[in-house]
């Protein structure tokens, strides 16, 4: 859906340049913008880098599991027919860990882990989602976030003096998405499943 969005925008602009006059702007707009596309990447990639192997350091020394317990009773709670030893849960706690540090890049491949995983122990026909898959789309696409790492590298790259002093507002807009977010989810899963 999103690639007919793409192109639908493509071939609106194209028009409207066609129609104007304006086809040499455009086409100067279209390899500005791929070029300050590869620079924000290459910019960005050093700060991508560093906090994903900071995330697979603090994997290896323990720290996500010790996130797991400190967050086991809360996904408890929002997962009820999962087990304690589910790996499920644990998938989900890796990409919550992911989320709360601002690793969107490195949240992805855990977040797809994650649903392999409810998949595994989902009893409902295939390519239908349960009620535990969901949830766990909600709580990532909600995406809590203590330290927005590639909000202030983008911050900083483009002159931001503190490019940290959003924390507040981020934390108070993360929380209340969060909440509204499962709150929505739980009663349209009590609506509809009864």
């Amino acid at each position: 859906m999103l690639n007919w969005i793409w192109v639908g925008m493509l071939f609106a602009s194209f028009i409207c340049a066609l129609c104007t006059g304006r086809v040499p702007q455009l086409s100067d707009a279209i390899l500005s913008g791929a070029g300050n596309a590869v620079k924000l990447c290459l910019e960005t990639m050093g700060m991508m880098c560093f906090w994903t192997g900071l995330m697979y350091a603090a994997e290896q020394g323990g720290l996500t599991r010790l996130l797991a317990k400190v967050l086991s009773p809360l996904l408890r709670c929002l997962f009820p027919k999962l087990k304690r030893s589910s790996s499920a849960l644990g998938a989900i706690c890796m990409n919550l860990t992911a989320n709360l540090l601002g690793l969107g890049n490195a949240a992805t491949p855990l977040g797809l882990a994650a649903m392999q995983e409810l998949k595994k122990e989902s009893q409902t026909p295939a390519g239908t989602a349960d009620n535990a898959m969901v949830l766990f789309v909600v709580l990532n696409t909600a995406s809590l976030q203590l330290v927005p790492t590639f909000l202030a590298t983008l911050r900083s790259k483009y002159g931001a003096a503190q490019p940290f002093d959003i924390l507040p507002v981020i934390w108070i807009t993360s929380v209340c998405a969060l909440l509204t977010a499962v709150t929505a989810a739980k009663l349209m899963e009590r609506r509809f499943c009864g």
